[in-house]
């Protein structure tokens, strides 16, 4: 099971992360793509990486614009998990 992380992790995370902003007891951003299909095919690619890595975002869908919130649920909160997932995200 993975560890939460304190306040001070998080914060130092964060700092790693553009675009991320902590809510709670998660991460979220939201991605703004040229149309639609682009906007698709990005949910696909993160669908994909979310896949093999075994955590999944909650993902919402408005027309150009993807919001992806991320935590770790099992553990109750913000893990390395999401941190990596985030940083693997925004590499796509």
């Amino acid at each position: 099971m993975a560890t939460l992380l304190n306040e001070a992790q998080i914060q130092s995370h964060l700092k790693d992360l553009k675009g991320w902003s902590r809510v709670g007891k998660e991460i979220k951003r939201t991605y703004e793509l040229k149309d639609f299909v682009r906007a698709m095919e990005f949910v696909n690619s993160v669908a994909l990486l979310a896949e093999k890595v075994n955590h999944h975002p909650d993902i919402d869908i408005r027309w150009n614009k993807v919001t992806l919130v991320l935590s770790t649920h099992s553990a109750g909160g913000l893990t390395d998990n999401d941190f990596n997932l985030a940083k693997a995200i925004d590499g796509l």
